[in-house]
């Protein structure tokens, strides 16, 4: 089955003394109204742990995601369990981390418990109703000390303590260097591969203020100059070159995150959109864009120019809305 939809952000940024949010049940209604089937929340391990004791996990925290569960079960959608901050890393921030996943033992090891822990919780729940998402975007190869060969052991050790547990629980590894680059030497193991759909990132994170590297490069689709490169649908093809190959070898393929942030051009945005879909949809690949809500999402983003309509309560962006519905 094909899985589409968004990711969600409940539980993504911890705070002293701050719950995770309950779930969002409009949002989901709309998810399942609309024709969409996918939800990932992005999770923050802090909400269940406390001073980076990996292995006493906080109960109470849990129940939380048993109600996510639960509310997209009731609905038909299938929910993405996704550690957006792991012991000793996140793409944001790793430097609060006490521990660095690739070098020390204390933070494999509570990788590897903390999610042993959610394949106990949980064994016996479809496997259409709930996958695991290891470890949000890994880092450049190099960067903290990860290698593609400590990555591949890593990943080889938390699937294996999950296995041990419940055999059929579908597993999701994303793409190293943000979700962008291929892990073929895990394609022996029954996987679902994570990239992401960001590419040209000129495009889609135009003005951003946590990043940088848009400057100097103009919102441009088709066209534009990113990686030495002008970018249209041939482009995007070649790009997803190594990820078709891994499908070829039977594996599924999913984007477990895009989006457009709302300072690119309305009419640059749909052309590019309409491009990545198209191109998912020959090839049979799912996606959750980031996110619902907000700068990137389908809901209040903002972008200039875009054709706003009130939906279900929402401010929906509907040439979006079309593009994107199954």
């Amino acid at each position: 089955m094909v899985r589409t939809g968004f990711n969600f952000q409940w539980m993504t940024s911890w705070q002293e003394g701050r719950d995770p949010a309950p779930a969002d049940l409009q949002a989901l209604d709309f998810l399942a109204k609309h024709g969409f089937n996918f939800a990932r929340l992005a999770c923050d391990y802090r909400f269940w742990t406390k001073d980076f004791d990996y292995l006493h996990p906080i109960e109470p925290a849990f129940k939380f995601i048993d109600d996510y569960v639960e509310a997209c079960r009731h609905r038909d959608i299938h929910f993405s369990l996704n550690m957006h901050r792991v012991p000793g890393y996140c793409i944001n921030r790793p430097e609060i981390e006490k521990h660095n996943l690739w070098v020390d033992k204390e933070a494999q090891d509570g990788l590897v418990f903390q999610w042993e822990t959610f394949a106990r919780r949980y064994v016996g729940v479809s496997g259409d109703v709930l996958s695991f998402d290891l470890i949000n975007e890994p880092p450049d190869i190099g960067q903290y000390g990860m290698t593609r060969d400590i990555h591949e052991a890593l990943i080889r050790r938390v699937v294996a303590g999950i296995r041990a547990i419940d055999p059929n629980r579908p597993i999701v590894i994303d793409g190293l260097e943000g979700g962008n680059v291929a892990m073929p030497e895990l394609s022996d193991l029954d996987l679902i591969h994570s990239t992401r759909g960001y590419q040209p990132m000129p495009v889609s994170h135009q003005g951003a203020s946590w990043w940088s590297g848009w400057k100097g490069h103009s919102p441009v689709y088709p066209g534009g100059d990113w990686w030495d490169k002008s970018w249209d649908r041939d482009t995007l093809n070649e790009h997803y070159k190594p990820w078709r190959d891994i499908a070829a070898q039977g594996r599924t393929v999913h984007i477990g995150e895009f989006g457009c942030y709302n300072r690119t051009p309305n009419d640059v945005a749909l052309r590019w959109f309409a491009d990545l879909f198209s191109l998912w949809r020959e090839y049979g690949w799912g996606w959750g864009m980031w996110n619902f809500v907000g700068p990137f999402g389908i809901i209040g983003h903002g972008r200039e120019g875009a054709r706003i309509e009130m939906i279900d309560g929402y401010e929906v962006d509907v040439e979006l809305l079309e593009l994107m519905k199954p």
